[in-house]
């Protein structure tokens, strides 16, 4: 239930905060005094949509809260906050909605940041508010199953059955995903068979036009490259018969001296060890210099063939729209793939066909278990609701809940149509028939039938005593009364029949604050005696009359 509503700047709430008892709790006040911007604010802390221009003129946010007391039993509520990682002592959950000036709202449960959608996901199992619209849902064949499954007690069958669906649906996907790309193969084949041949043919290999650019450049320098690399030899090692030294040997001799005088000079040894370490080096140097000349090719057969090589692969590259030769390979391993994965992918497409017929088949079992249960139980749901109904003074309405058959879908194979006759004769469709009046007393009645199978802990009715009146919004008053006795039942109304029922009345009103001039919205709790006088201005109007009081005292059972 609802234990208490806190609101801070929400339209033109500046500021409530306000507690619930159990039961009936009935909300008046004058039309547009406020109450469906009380209800808003209910629906904001419970996941619906908002923005910046719901903040009032008292701050930069708007702040609504609210407080729960909730069945510790309830399963589903325990994995839902468990799920999310919210704490909650057994029994007690808070919910706060904050929208700042951004429009960027914020949700918290039990002070854990959470998101709208756990939110919304928790207002499943705390509330079910009925808007003033909501009527049209009457007409929603959707609206009229789940009245029909919930009475059945279908709700553990329609989970497996929208599960298989779901399971089925991706398998479905599967094999037409699958049977596209078999086909694009096919007729492909000839196109991507000469496109691999080509590349195949190839032979490419990660990196081999750097190393090819590379040996162009020293195919086609090459007498160059070795007309230096013999004067660096000569120039290391002169030929014999010329008058230069090799560099070894003047070096030698250098080291000679140097060590022949190192007896009287200390610091000529270590020269002589320098120069002995410079001629290994440039030893070193004149054999790599040799290897080098010697692995220098002049062949312009070769060179053609670099150069040929060269332009193929560029020829290719732009062709198959790629950078470089990995690029190329990657397209290469791709056309292979599919043009010798076909038969791989027939196989999976085989395999994906068992499972498919197994789901269909499992599917077809539910939605037959389905159909099964909502036919046994549509002649005991249209019998209760048509006792409802004529409870209702519809003494000769009749109502039928017809099962026809629909194309499959995550609620089986099943489509609900509700019929309905004021006069008892020739039912039709509920939609093409009943009045405002007629349809607010369906609604109520459903309401009451399906908050017995739903355990639902709180329910608000907004007005949905709509185009009744007299006798008739007496009995609906009584039939909430009812539902207040096993749940907490927030009841909307204009009716004073609606109002006098319950113990807990409050009053919805806007007045202007005398020092701001700002004009806020308010509500409070209406004592007995204001709780007659409140009655008595909805029986007559502005003007107060005795008779007014004195029905309203008769409503109220005060005489």
């Amino acid at each position: 239930m609802l234990k208490r509503l806190q609101v801070k700047n929400y339209v033109l709430i500046d500021s409530l905060e306000i507690t619930f008892p159990e039961g009936l709790v009935i909300i008046t006040g004058q039309t547009g005094a406020g109450k469906s911007i009380l209800l808003g604010s209910i629906s904001l802390v419970l996941g619906a949509k908002a923005d910046a221009s719901v903040i009032g003129e008292s701050g930069d946010k708007c702040v609504v809260e609210a407080e729960f007391n909730v069945p510790s039993d309830n399963i589903a509520l325990s994995a839902l906050l468990e799920r999310n990682d919210v704490e909650w002592d057994e029994g007690h959950l808070i919910l706060r909605r904050v929208i700042g000036r951004s429009g960027r709202p914020r949700a918290f449960v039990n002070d854990s940041p959470v998101s709208a959608s756990v939110l919304s996901a928790l207002s499943a199992e705390l509330i079910d508010i009925h808007s003033q619209h909501q009527t049209l849902l009457l007409s929603d064949r959707r609206f009229q199953m789940s009245v029909l499954d919930h009475f059945a007690g279908n709700a553990e069958l329609l989970k497996k059955c929208s599960s298989a669906y779901s399971e089925y649906l991706s398998l479905k996907s599967e094999m037409e995903e699958l049977d596209g790309r078999i086909a694009r193969i096919e007729d492909e084949r000839d196109y991507n068979e000469a496109r691999f041949r080509q590349l195949d043919e190839a032979s490419l290999k990660e990196g081999e036009l750097g190393l090819l650019e590379e040996e162009q450049k020293q195919l086609a320098n090459a007498e160059d490259i070795k007309e230096n690399l013999f004067a660096v030899e000569d120039l290391f090692s002169p030929e014999a018969g010329t008058d230069r030294m090799p560099l070894d040997a003047v070096l030698r001799e250098s080291e000679k001296r140097l060590e022949k005088i190192s007896s009287f000079l200390s610091s000529a040894s270590a020269l002589a060890e320098r120069i002995s370490s410079c001629r290994v080096e440039l030893g070193d140097i004149l054999s790599d210099v040799s290897d080098m000349n010697s692995g220098i090719e002049v062949s312009q057969s070769r060179l053609q063939e670099v150069e040929e090589r060269i332009s193929l692969i560029y020829g290719l590259m732009q062709k198959f729209s790629c950078k470089t030769v990995g690029e190329l390979i990657a397209v290469r391993d791709e056309l292979n793939e599919a043009l010798y994965d076909s038969s791989v992918l027939e196989m999976r497409r085989d395999e994906l066909m068992r499972s498919f017929k197994l789901k269909k088949e499992e599917l077809d079992a539910l939605a037959a278990q389905l159909h099964s249960a909502r036919v046994k139980a549509a002649p005991g749901l249209a019998e209760s609701i048509q006792k409802s109904i004529r409870s209702l003074e519809m003494q000769y309405a009749v109502f039928e809940v017809e099962v026809n058959d629909a194309a499959l879908s995550a609620s089986g194979t099943d489509s609900i149509v509700f019929k309905f006759s004021s006069t008892g004769r020739n039912a039709v469709d509920l939609s093409k028939c009943a009045s405002g009046g007629e349809m607010s007393r369906i609604m109520l009645c459903l309401k009451d039938l399906m908050a017995r199978y739903t355990n639902m802990p709180t329910m608000i009715f907004d007005e949905i005593d709509t185009g009744v009146s007299g006798s008739v919004a007496d009995k609906m008053g009584s039939m909430i009364c009812s539902m207040g006795e096993n749940m907490q039942v927030f009841a909307i109304t204009h009716l004073p029949q609606v109002a006098a029922k319950g113990e807990a009345h409050y009053l919805v009103s806007k007045d202007v604050d005398p020092e701001s001039l700002k004009t806020v919205t308010t509500i409070k709790k209406l004592s007995d005696e204001e709780r007659v006088l409140e009655l008595a201005r909805m029986l007559s109007g502005s003007t107060l009359t005795d008779a007014a009081v004195a029905n309203a005292k008769d409503l109220l059972g005060l005489r």
